[in-house]
């Protein structure tokens, strides 16, 4: 079952929710306080082992280092 990230709009508590594909666009209970809560849109990065054994550049399509900005590797943005 996927994981997915909610947030909520009363109290701005952000949380992960494992449920089926099938409830994804629904909202979620807040673990604090209990109001129906979005779900967030998710950044990741995806890597694969390049020949070497080192890590190679971000598979196509799965976005970047980090969700704050487009670089490939934290060691190019500083985080």
């Amino acid at each position: 079952m996927p994981i997915y990230e909610y947030v909520c709009s009363n109290c701005a508590c952000q949380f992960e929710l494992m449920r089926p594909f099938s409830r994804s666009g629904e909202a979620a209970p807040c673990p604090k306080c209990k109001k129906p809560s979005s779900r967030k849109i998710s950044a990741f990065a995806a890597f694969a082992k390049g020949s070497d054994g080192g890590s190679t550049a971000p598979i196509a399509g799965a976005g970047g280092g980090c969700s704050s900005c487009g670089a490939s590797s934290c060691s190019t943005c500083g985080h």
